[in-house]
């Protein structure tokens, strides 16, 4: 069974700056693309970013030059670095991964749980 697990999430002040992780574990063969999502009160799930097993990044236009995303392959994990956080990043934000296991025959799509990200003076 393959588990994504979070981390980072809390208060931050106007301008401030947070740090996501996400690990996957479990028997795993490959992970294709991670990435994480957002959700706020009200709202849809909307991609922030994702990165490919290469490296390859793609942003939200609202996240551009704020946050960064990276991944280390070798601990199956992705971060999400948020700098000059605003209220409207306020969210529960979601890891996503597409990973190959002996679970299925094809690629499937792994959620976390979610970890609140509250942007407030």
């Amino acid at each position: 069974q393959v588990h994504l697990v979070e981390s980072g999430g809390g208060l931050v002040q106007p301008g401030g700056s947070l740090r996501l992780s996400c690990a996957a574990s479990g028997t795993i063969f490959s992970i294709y693309v991670m990435g994480w999502y957002r959700q706020a009160p009200g709202k849809q799930r909307g991609l922030v970013a994702h990165i490919t097993s290469d490296g390859s990044t793609n942003y939200a236009d609202s996240v551009k030059g704020r946050f960064t995303i990276s991944r280390d392959n070798a601990k199956n994990t992705v971060y999400l670095q948020m700098n000059s956080l605003k209220p409207e990043d306020t969210a529960v934000y979601y890891c996503n991964a597409l990973i190959s296991s002996p679970a299925a025959l094809a690629p499937k799509n792994y959620w976390g749980q979610g970890t609140q990200v509250t942007v407030s003076s």
